[in-house]
């Protein structure tokens, strides 16, 4: 599925896929980026979640990918439901673009449980993306410069 993207990024950016549910909508880019944007007085844990989780997995397959939190709407976090997102082996980073003016603060208390690469951005979700691109890059030449001593 290519489309116009609704966020007006660079073109280096493709939207291949896009996940509509009651709580949120998940906007994939090069296979590999989910923008996730909740719906408006939602309260985001697991259990309200899971079954959107499972679906973007399934469109991810088993590539390595990102999660950006684009904070457009007000609503709530469980901040201890990211141990299960820490169980995501392909899951590698996770970052939230909140608007120019918004209080850090709870993103902090979030951050303490997020066990994976956590980057907070100030309405810049073409920065995020950036910095998405790179942290899957770097993962990436990682894997090819790591050796198993064994196999040597």
């Amino acid at each position: 599925m290519k489309s116009s993207s609704p966020h007006h990024l660079s073109d280096r950016f493709q939207l291949t896929n896009r996940i509509t549910s009651k709580i949120a909508t998940i906007y994939i880019y090069n296979k590999n980026i989910a923008v996730v944007e909740v719906h408006e007085g939602v309260n985001l844990s697991y259990a309200s979640a899971a079954s959107l989780l499972f679906k973007g997995l399934l469109v991810l397959k088993n590539r390595h990918w990102v999660y950006i939190s684009h904070r457009v709407h007000s609503y709530s976090v469980v901040p201890t439901d990211y141990e299960y997102l820490h169980k995501i082996n392909t899951l590698k980073a996770l970052s939230i673009v909140v608007p120019t003016g918004t209080d850090p603060s709870t993103t902090a208390i979030e951050q303490i449980f997020c066990r994976k690469p956590f980057q907070l951005f100030n309405n810049g979700l073409e920065e995020a993306m950036i910095w998405a691109e790179k942290t899957l890059k770097d993962e990436v030449d990682g894997l090819k410069n790591h050796r198993d001593p064994l196999l040597f």
